[in-house]
């Protein structure tokens, strides 16, 4: 019993976590919604009207917070909300209305979504078909990537990705050898993944034996490498010359030189609609305890 209350106390706890990826919205829908030039338009309209608090392009300015930043006292969810604390303001608080016209406030709650989201929420244009085939195909992503159900187990499940990162962490992560953005409590990863979970390492056996992989497990006796062939190798540590870290990681970083603008493009197309949108996650179902 007292296990069950315990399990129904994380399960409500968790539910205003889920609710700022998929609160639901009961008031007026944004007209201009997932349109690219009206996002574009609201944050020119928000860089003239609004970083006398805030900072430019929605960062943190000299009397107001980033937009972006999660777990503020008075953030907003849903796009009525935004809307309504764009022309109304926000009692109680520095927030004045901004004295937008209609238009001009959905536009710039466009943008504001546009910060919060995801690639799913503002996926990248291109031709999503031919970005399939780049991936399996001359991409090579497929061969240490699972998406879609199938792919290699050397680097990170891309299957979710867009419902993970923002459009600019995936096209990072494509052509930057370092990805770490400025954000909330200093520097942040900006990666597909925390790359400590796919450490990638070089092992030589004392047979001679050359293998490159990333740790899947480790302790003092042993050590597992999913191998660039795609194989799981087990070793014992005494059956070993030499574990070397490798200072950099396994994924390549050149993908915009590898590649045609045309197929980046549409590369990035396909990346940033593997997720689920906010509207279709699941809020956690809260049990009841057992009396």
């Amino acid at each position: 019993m007292r296990f069950a209350a315990i399990v129904a106390t994380f399960a409500i706890a968790a539910a205003p976590i889920q609710a700022q990826r998929g609160a639901v919205d009961t008031g007026p829908r944004n007209p201009f919604a997932g349109n690219e030039q009206a996002v574009a338009e609201g944050r020119d309209i928000y860089n003239r009207a609004c970083t006398a608090c805030h900072g430019q392009d929605g960062t943190t300015g000299d009397r107001a917070p980033a937009l972006a930043a999660p777990g503020r006292r008075y953030l907003r969810q849903t796009d009525s909300a935004l809307f309504d604390a764009v022309q109304k303001g926000i009692p109680g608080t520095q927030m004045p209305p901004m004295g937008l016209n209609e238009t001009e406030a959905w536009k710039v709650t466009a943008y504001v979504r546009g910060l919060r989201g995801t690639a799913i929420d503002t996926p990248a244009k291109g031709n999503v078909a031919h970005g399939q085939q780049i991936f399996w195909g001359k991409g090579e992503c497929g061969n240490c990537h699972t998406a879609q159900g199938k792919g290699g187990l050397i680097g990170p499940d891309l299957s979710n990705i867009a419902g993970r990162r923002k459009l600019s962490s995936i096209r990072d992560s494509l052509t930057k050898p370092q990805h770490r953005v400025l954000g909330d409590g200093g520097q942040i990863e900006s990666v597909l993944y925390p790359l400590a979970s796919h450490k990638a390492v070089r092992v030589v056996t004392k047979d001679g034996r050359t293998i490159r992989g990333t740790v899947k497990n480790e302790d003092s006796f042993s050590l597992q490498i999913m191998g660039t062939d795609n194989a799981l190798h087990l070793f014992l540590r005494d059956e070993l010359r030499e574990v070397i870290d490798e200072p950099k990681s396994l994924m390549p970083t050149d993908y915009d030189k590898r590649l045609t603008p045309e197929e980046f493009q549409d590369l990035l197309a396909f990346l940033s609609r593997q997720g689920t949108t906010a509207q279709t996650q699941q809020p956690p179902i809260a049990r009841q305890p057992v009396e």
